[in-house]
């Protein structure tokens, strides 16, 4: 059992119990000054004892059915995001999160696939050799419905499309040749392919009854020679350049399937004006979501925009808050007090929903990005983010943080590891410090195989007991990692977070058993 402590209040001083099972999952230690203690109700022994391409045809539009709205909880629904583009959890691991989810007050999932998703005929080449099977997909439709969470699926149709561009098959279809971020939306091709990928997205959720269709950050746009021969007769404007691709696809998947309500991000539209968008018709097509992911919003600000879409005649709006993955490219840990305030402020905002009566808040995505894009490194796991999670989704599901304390109960498997990013910094820390190795035991020393025996006599024996631990723990900590996440995950973290530190505590341990048999001769000659 771990206990974790949620301070949400310097004045009230209640208390409220909840316990979960979020399943096996490793608690980072706090990195940060903030209110949050971790306790464990049974101590574990210290580990750290030391101070011209083929191009895509373009799918026929098919009719589908409407289909029933599944049942939500009273008011804006709470839909919990998970960011496929790394990371992807194993299925049986949502097994055990989606209850969760329920329980804590989500409505649904919103499903953000990327190459996770089993993609067929010409677009095989887009999935990652880990991707779901169909049968896979079909078991996380079945876990949703069974805790009664709606699924949103994800597909990028503009930027954001990476993992797509990045194939050479696809270059000719950038709007910028040397990147992959963003689609040329003047090719013919580079819509026969979204609309092919959404197609494919599609068919496997026909009950899908909202669809998001991403469109955020559309990096270069108006670079290539296209897009500049369009703005030199459209006036130069890029807006309207967008506006043109995003309701291309809004209208070709509300015609695919009737009922269906696209969504898609917001900031692409900010600084259009009201009269062009509504000009467009995008607005009779699809709902904004208007996303911040900081610890100090700016109300206002958002208020602005939810008057400008209402100008622009939007009948509904998302929102979007961030639970993890929204403060640093590499963070590891999830800072509590940060996600919660995020959250707070969009509860203020929520509340002032009623100075907008002719627009509908559909609900808030609780963001949770595994990568900033395609190609930069993992933040933090979803197992890290789920007391964050958890004391968000509470916080929304009651309007606010009650009480100096909220303490939160997980229970865990007796195999689980506890994991702190701490200690194997403390293993960098102590080798590159520690007086001994600092002054007598240093690359150099080890590259010429000069040290003195006595002092490789201070701390040999404590490295080698040290190594012997940690070459333990790592190898349990890596068999609970694979039972989560697939290889590919497993070994892109552990290069990232342990590697570097184990290799430099190996080496240490191996310098000092081969020099200390030198007896203190001269420097070798030869250099290793």
């Amino acid at each position: 059992m771990y206990c974790l402590n949620l301070s949400c209040s310097r004045t009230e001083r209640k208390q409220k119990l909840a316990t979960m099972d979020p399943g096996t999952f490793w608690h980072p230690g706090p990195k940060v000054k903030e209110a949050v203690t971790v306790h464990k109700s049974e101590d574990i022994n210290s580990l750290f004892n030391l101070a011209q391409k083929p191009e895509v045809p373009e799918p026929p539009v098919k009719k589908e059915a409407g289909t029933a709205p599944l049942e939500t909880s009273k008011g804006p629904a709470r839909i919990v995001h998970l960011d496929l583009k790394g990371a992807a959890p194993k299925v049986k691991y949502m097994k055990q999160i989606f209850p969760l989810f329920s329980s804590l007050g989500a409505d649904g999932v919103l499903l953000e696939y990327e190459d996770m998703f089993p993609y067929h005929g010409n677009l095989t080449i887009l999935r990652s050799p880990y991707a779901y099977s169909m049968e896979d997909i079909e078991e996380i439709k079945s876990l949703a419905k069974l805790n009664k969470l709606e699924l949103i699926p994800l597909v990028q149709v503009f930027g954001h499309l990476e993992f797509v561009l990045k194939h050479e098959r696809y270059f000719h279809l950038r709007e910028v040749r040397a990147f992959p971020n963003s689609l040329n939306p003047h090719h013919p091709g580079s819509v026969a392919l979204v609309k092919d990928m959404v197609s494919q997205v599609m068919d496997c959720h026909p009950d899908a009854r909202w669809f998001h269709m991403g469109a955020d950050e559309v990096r270069g746009l108006g670079e290539s020679q296209d897009s500049k021969n369009w703005l030199h007769s459209n006036k130069g404007d890029v807006g309207k350049m967008f506006l043109n691709h995003a309701v291309s696809l809004a209208r070709f998947i509300t015609e695919r399937r009737s009922g269906v309500r696209v969504i898609l991000w917001d900031d692409m539209l900010r600084k259009i004006s009201p009269a062009t968008i509504k000009e467009s018709g995008l607005q009779d097509l699809a709902s904004p979501t208007i996303w911040n992911y900081l610890k100090k919003m700016d109300t206002d600000g958002i208020g602005t925009l939810i008057s400008r879409y209402h100008e622009a005649g939007f009948k509904g709006i998302w929102f979007a808050s961030a639970f993890k993955g929204g403060t640093g490219i590499d963070q590891r840990w999830t800072p509590l007090d940060y996600q919660l305030q995020n959250h707070l402020s969009w509860i203020k905002v929520m509340n002032s929903m009623t100075k907008y009566p002719s627009i509908t808040l559909h609900g808030i995505l609780l963001t949770g990005w595994q990568r900033f894009e395609h190609h930069t490194v993992l933040c933090e796991l979803l197992p890290v983010g789920i007391p964050s999670l958890a004391m968000c989704l509470q916080s929304l599901k009651h309007g606010k943080c009650q009480g100096n304390c909220k303490i939160v109960t997980f229970s865990c498997k007796e195999n689980t590891i506890y994991f702190s990013d701490d200690n194997l910094l403390s293993i960098h820390l102590m080798i590159i410090s520690y007086s001994h190795i600092k002054g007598g035991f240093s690359r150099y020393h080890r590259k010429y195989n000069f040290a003195n025996p006595r002092i490789i006599g201070f701390f040999q024996g404590q490295l080698k007991k040290l190594l012997d631990k940690w070459e333990t723990y790592i190898e349990n900590f890596r068999m609970e990692m694979e039972a989560i996440y697939f290889p590919d995950t497993v070994e892109e973290w552990m290069e990232e977070n342990v590697n570097a530190n184990m290799d430099l505590l190996r080496e240490n341990a191996r310098d000092a058993e081969r020099i200390l048999k030198l007896n203190g001769q001269p420097k070798s000659l030869k250099t290793l």
